[in-house]
């Protein structure tokens, strides 16, 4: 059977790339190092770090440390740095021993 020269490939099985991953977080949209508290739908707190400079290799080591500073479980999403629990004192104090001015959001 003959393949039309208006029909559409459904499948292929190879010569495509996967996309790369961004080397730099996105920017914040008003520049700086943020950090605030967010409450998500199952009522648990979680502590946001976001303007953070840095690939996502670098975002983990940090994120790993400061795990292990706060005590907490937490993850890197789309550059922002998630601990789990309200952990914005320790947080802010963590980044300012490593040079970081992070400015924390109350409220």
């Amino acid at each position: 059977m003959a393949r039309e020269p208006e029909s559409r490939l459904a499948y292929s099985t190879g010569g495509e790339r996967e996309p790369e991953p961004k080397s730099a977080a996105p920017p914040s949209p008003r520049g700086g190092i943020r950090i605030r508290l967010e409450r998500r739908a199952s009522d648990r707190i979680v502590t946001l770090v976001t303007g953070l400079p840095g690939s996502a290799v670098e975002l983990a080591r940090l994120l790993r440390a400061l795990k292990s500073a706060c005590g907490a479980g937490g993850t890197v999403k789309r550059g922002v740095l998630e601990l789990q629990g309200d952990h914005r004192t320790a947080a802010e104090a963590f980044l300012a021993d490593r040079g970081l001015a992070p400015r924390v959001t109350r409220g």
